[in-house]
């Protein structure tokens, strides 16, 4: 079966809810304070043992944030209750402007029409055809760090490092030429700042999709190697707007918040030198690379769910048409203070759960493997020179500067 006519039959039912969001100039101090931290550590408010506190009464809804593990996952793991579909929330531009959509703001069944495209290009098997090319990233820009930090210079390794190993990754993944890249990169992490309210507050805002559009058009008279290639081949009937918005949903999930892991996990760990001699000297990555994951979080609220009817979540109600957030770090948080590998493992969800869990998370974890001990190996005397300039009032938390230097100063 197409997605063309479920997507128009969900068309035509927006708009019809008075309620937008967009109207909102500024995102209240009720909350914004869940999305703010010191250094990277999450507001105490997070991991009080409050399992759900109402925020707010937004326009006349109820926002609640969930800090709990169970709870969080509950929540996250209900099909029904629950809608993410924002677009009825935000007036004409969420129906018209193509800002918004994809994966993480359809529902079923439409949401399963579209994972089930994009589903097969992140399995492991496929993933591990990545590797090499992955560590041949890793290695160039490591040559590159090497070169622009030489004679112990600073040099800016969420630029020159973090950022570029998943975006040159994503841009192969999704078959990007390279004369699409230098306008795709200045796109992206504007999305997350919520800092001025409106859309942002929910990271709808993206000059990305519409690039992502027009790249699509463009592989329809020449399909490219990658994702975008092979679905305007397989699935014709697939529009432009709708594969766009796809793409745009790989790119979101695999850029950014990748970035952001690699930059902090490496002054987290910088800050736990054992650690990062460790992996230095060949530790198994995957204990430190959870860990990090857990204990940074850098997504910091799951896509909000709105309640289709009167639930209740850990013990308080939820009325119908309320907002419910749950909170990645404090559920991460929950009875586990600190950073240590060495701990059991257990799980976490810094990747969501339920059918919206982050379809690319196989991906982020691969390349955080590769990644941070290679740059261990190369560079064992790594060390974070002033402060890092990190991201606030971000759904995705991150460091916009983080200087480093790779060799001592010569004196």
């Amino acid at each position: 079966m197409g997605i063309a006519a479920p997507l128009v039959r969900l068309a035509a039912r927006l708009g019809s809810r008075k309620m937008d969001l967009s109207r909102l100039d500024k995102l209240p101090e009720s909350l914004a304070w869940p999305l703010r931290r010191d250094g990277v550590e999450v507001d105490p408010r997070l991991a009080d043992g409050q399992s759900v506190r109402k925020l707010a009464s937004v326009l006349g809804m109820g926002v609640w944030l969930v800090t709990d593990a169970e709870a969080g996952r509950a929540v996250l793991a209900e099909p029904s209750a629950y809608s993410t579909d924002i677009r009825p929330y935000v007036g004409a531009r969420g129906a018209a402007d193509g800002d918004i959509g994809g994966l993480g703001f359809t529902d079923p069944p439409e949401h399963t029409l579209l994972r089930k495209l994009v589903a097969p290009e992140f399995t492991k098997r496929r993933l591990e055809a990545l590797r090499p090319r992955i560590a041949e990233i890793v290695d160039e820009q490591l040559d590159l760090l090497e070169r622009r930090g030489k004679a112990g210079d600073p040099v800016d390794l969420a630029a020159t490092f973090a950022f570029d190993v998943p975006f040159l990754v994503i841009c192969e993944l999704l078959g990007l030429p390279l004369d699409d890249r230098a306008t795709f990169r200045q796109l992206g992490g504007a999305r997350f700042d919520v800092s001025q309210g409106g859309m942002g507050a929910f990271g709808a805002i993206s000059g990305s999709r519409t690039f992502l559009i027009g790249a699509t058009e463009r592989q329809r008279i020449e399909p490219g190697p990658g994702l975008i290639g092979r679905l305007v081949v397989e699935h014709p009937e697939i529009s432009d707007y709708d594969l766009g918005g796809l793409a745009d949903g790989v790119f979101t999930g695999g850029m950014e918040t990748s970035a952001a892991m690699l930059a902090l996990g490496t002054g987290l760990l910088l800050d736990h030198p054992d650690w990062w001699t460790a992996l230095a000297s060949g530790a198994d990555p995957v204990p430190v690379v959870e860990e990090l994951l857990r204990h940074l979080a850098v997504v910091q609220v799951a896509f909000p769910r709105f309640a289709k009817q009167d639930v209740v979540v850990a013990g308080q109600r939820v009325r119908k048409g309320d907002v419910v957030m749950v909170s990645i770090p404090g559920s991460n948080h929950d009875g586990r203070p600190g950073f240590d590998p060495s701990r059991e493992p257990s799980s976490h969800l810094a990747f969501g759960h339920g059918i919206h869990r982050c379809v690319g998370a196989e991906l982020a974890r691969l390349e955080l493997q590769i990644a941070l001990p290679a740059l261990a190996r190369r560079f064992p005397d790594l060390r974070v020179d002033g402060t890092p300039a990190y991201r606030q009032t971000s759904i995705v938390f991150g460091v916009d500067e983080m200087q480093v230097r790779t060799c001592p100063v010569a004196h």
